[in-house]
């Protein structure tokens, strides 16, 4: 059964930064990809950044230079380290891994961010 658990959200005022964690119950080198993704109320969950098993990074406009995906496979952990955050960040981030070859598809609970003065 794979797990992924998100932490590291919270409060936090604009111009602020915070870290979030995604920790598999699995090797995490044996996902395709690993991302994070954010989601509003009525609205679709849209993509923020994700790294390939080659460290391959990808991120949405909205976050480049602010975002930065990585991961740690001795911890089996990948982070989001999020900067100079703005009130539009506020969101439930929710980690995603995916097996490609497999068409498997694991999701996180998801952890809230809210940007706010």
């Amino acid at each position: 059964q794979v797990q992924l658990v998100e932490s590291g959200g919270g409060l936090v005022q604009p111009g602020g930064s915070l870290r979030l964690s995604c920790a598999a119950s699995v090797n995490i080198a044996s996902f395709t990809t690993m991302g994070w993704y954010r989601q509003i109320p009525g609205k679709q969950r849209e993509l923020v950044a994700q790294i390939t098993t080659r460290d391959s990074t990808n991120y949405a406009d909205s976050v480049k230079g602010r975002f930065t995906i990585s991961r740690d496979n001795a911890k089996n952990t990948v982070y989001l380290q999020m900067n100079v955050l703005k009130p539009e960040d506020t969101a439930v981030y929710f980690c995603r891994a995916l097996i490609i070859t497999l068409q498997r598809d694991y999701w996180g609970q998801g952890t809230q961010v809210t940007v706010s003065s």
